[in-house]
């Protein structure tokens, strides 16, 4: 029998290539049997990369937009009384010239530290070195995120009364308002 005439020969295949793999070890960290290296076997240290993951930190600020001074709620501030207390003896003892008043520049809002500053000193400062002594500070939180202290000074026999406004901006009691009797 033949094949019939309408079927073409097959075409004929390739050889198949071949292939040869080498399996590679990936590098281990060294055992811990194995001595160190002569840099920390001598107390020398190996050198520091250059690449520090991360962003820098100066830079990451300052590419942050600013948003301006961000209101604080009451559980994100420090106790009120204190920073009361630090503020008003700052503040007296500025105005009295035992102290520079430059130090009071934290605490308070930068229009009442220029009022401070612009202003002359009361009569009650002038003359002597006589300490300012501050009595109790009694706090009052009207809202969340503002307390109004108010106090006593006594300084050369005199007594006069304080009262300020303190507001929870970016974390931290700022003075807004200062009043001295």
């Amino acid at each position: 029998m033949t094949a019939p005439p309408s079927a073409a020969p097959a075409p004929p295949v390739a050889p198949l290539r071949t292939f040869r793999l080498t399996v590679v070890p990936t590098p281990q960290p060294p055992l811990c049997e194995e001595p160190p290296t002569p840099l920390v076997r001598h107390g020398m240290a190996p050198p520091r990369p250059r690449y520090r993951p991360g962003p820098r930190p100066r830079e990451a600020h300052r590419r942050a937009p600013d948003f301006g001074p961000t209101w604080s709620a009451r559980g994100d501030l420090p106790d009120p009384a204190l920073t009361g207390r630090r503020l008003l003896t700052l503040a007296l003892e500025g105005l009295a010239g035992l102290r520079p008043l430059s130090q009071v520049q934290r605490l308070t809002a930068p229009n009442l530290y220029a009022a401070l500053t612009a202003r002359r000193r009361p009569a009650w400062c002038a003359g002597g070195t006589a300490p300012v002594l501050l009595g109790p500070v009694h706090v009052c939180e009207p809202v969340d995120g503002v307390a109004e202290i108010s106090a006593v000074a006594r300084r050369s026999g005199r007594a006069h009364a304080v009262a300020a406004r303190l507001e929870g901006i970016d974390g931290r009691w700022r003075c807004t308002a200062l009043q001295i009797g």
